[in-house]
């Protein structure tokens, strides 16, 4: 083996540090998790705990594999404030901290109306922490005292690319990831970070995520064992990471990538950014590329949505096993067109910010929380299977309409990956409503790890993305269209329920 690429892949739950030969075979991946740290009631991320991790990581398989790059994907939403010492002069906080309502207002009344940022900076308006703008003004108001300190603001990727070069930079997908920060139209930093003070902390320029921010720094290599031109790329936000693979096939246009997990992402690469009248204000924004074009995006929290809902039907079945799929029971059910399962556990966090959690049967509703603190058991939930029919049946529901916000077209090619790639009823169902679409699964089990190794492979070698595409084979399964008559009717119905907010 003549060069080894080591990816760190960060995600909420789980840190991997994942090797791949210069053929862009994974050899082997470890991981990890870290509990929060609690701080003023806020749980923040143990950088100090994770770099350690890294280190002790890259040691050992730097002592099995020729590791000559590194590359870093995180997940989204997530800033490191940096002291003159190159170290955090202000927590970590965790984007899923809800700072309140009046948190939000007074920074829409300090900023603009939640329509016009949209409409500027392709940034939806979300609870929590969730636009990086806001965790920053939080960052001002609870933390002054370090924000003071603050010489660097980094985000998350180039934040672990400046602890192993000691460089500092920033790449166009975490700048481009409904940050507030971006002006879309001017191509430069928002008014939004002007009115926070801050374009004087943030890089200057913004790079390529297959750019090289820098060699490991001479203490990097030391703790570490890696030999000291070992390259470091500006890394890449997780989701556009997860796109590289499919551009390389495929070209840049003409699909939909449905990413699936605890975040379901479905994202759309277009020719223009811009929004129509009736998209502003609803959870649909713009990622920018990897090459910096626009990506229409709608998220929601199906992965977390699913697994919640799932154990709570196991603790009241007292059983831990997955129901098969049977067609014949989701035609009944999509006929009768009686039972509804709705979001969001996670207010604001999807497509449907006013709807509350709850199964509404017959007409009547039955609390998310109301169910869960026993006090009410709707009847559809006495029986297991039926139960986990209709669950999958809302995340189908979900799906299609962040398909929609994403402009989906008749045509166009729809490819699911991550978790609910193993979902029968899922893909079979989706598969089923999207008639002017073909549906595929892709092979691709760790796309986010995946597509950073090739921005190293190119960093490495100097090749485009599309130099890399014999490198590697991707399989797209098509699911066959099989009849679901009532499926649209019964989508009508579940809307109207969703858009309520009880």
């Amino acid at each position: 083996m003549k060069d080894a690429i080591a990816v760190i892949d960060i995600g909420m739950t789980n840190k991997k540090v994942a090797i791949y030969d210069e053929n862009l075979k994974q050899l082997e991946a470890r991981y990890q998790t870290f509990d929060p740290v609690p701080v003023k009631n806020c749980q923040t991320h143990d950088l100090a705990a994770m770099e350690s991790w890294f280190i002790d990581e890259l040691r050992q398989t730097a002592a099995m594999y020729p590791i000559r790059a590194i590359t870093i994907s995180t997940h989204g939403a997530t800033f490191v404030c940096v002291g003159e010492d190159g170290m955090p002069s202000v927590p970590c906080v965790y984007y899923t901290h809800e700072p309140g309502d009046a948190f939000h207002n007074a920074f829409y009344a300090r900023f603009g109306n939640p329509e016009t940022l949209q409409e500027e900076t392709g940034t939806p308006y979300f609870k929590a922490l969730i636009n990086p703008a806001k965790g920053i003004l939080f960052a001002q108001e609870q933390f002054p005292e370090g924000f003071r300190r603050t010489k660097y603001i980094l985000n998350y990727p180039q934040y672990w690319g400046y602890r192993f070069t000691g460089q500092i930079g920033a790449e166009n997908t975490y700048v481009g990831c409904h940050s507030y920060l971006w002006d879309w139209n001017r191509g430069t930093w928002s008014n939004v970070a002007k009115g926070l003070n801050i374009t004087h902390l943030l890089p200057a320029e913004l790079k390529h995520s297959w750019d090289v921010l820098g060699p490991i720094s001479d203490s990097f290599a030391k703790a570490t064992g890696l030999v000291p031109d070992t390259l470091v790329t500006m890394g890449i936000h997780d989701s556009n990471a997860s796109l590289l693979p499919h551009f390389a096939k495929k070209g840049q246009q003409g699909f939909v990538l449905n990413s699936t997990g605890t975040w379901c992402v479905i994202m759309n690469p277009v020719e223009h950014y811009g929004f129509k009248k009736d998209e502003l204000g609803k959870v649909v924004f713009f990622n920018q590329s990897a090459f910096g074009t626009p990506v229409k995006t709608a998220i929601f929290l199906g992965g977390y949505e699913y697994e919640t809902w799932y154990k709570l039907i196991q603790k009241l079945h007292r059983r831990q096993d997955l129901p098969p799929y049977r067609s014949e029971l989701y035609r009944s059910i999509l006929a009768e067109r009686k039972v509804f399962l709705l979001p969001e556990l996670t207010t604001g966090s999807g497509q449907f910010p006013r709807s509350k959690p709850r199964i509404v049967e017959d007409g009547v509703a039955y609390s998310y929380h109301d169910i869960m603190a026993g006090k009410c058991v709707p009847p559809c939930f006495s029986d297991y299977e039926k139960a986990f029919a209709v669950l999958r049946i809302s995340l189908v529901m979900q799906t299609l309409t962040a398909l929609e916000r994403t402009g989906l077209e008749p045509g166009q090619e729809v490819y699911t990956e991550g978790g609910f790639r193993k979902n029968e009823a899922y893909n079979s169902l989706l598969s089923a409503a999207l008639q002017d679409n073909p549906l595929a699964l892709t092979d691709i089990a760790e796309a986010t790890a995946f597509g950073a190794a090739m921005t190293a492979k190119m960093a490495l070698t100097g090749n485009s993305l599309e130099d890399l595409k014999n490198d590697f084979t991707v399989e797209y399964q098509q699911v066959p269209k099989a009849s679901f008559p009532d499926l649209i009717p019964y989508r009508e119905m579940w809307c109207t329920f969703a858009e309520k907010e009880d």
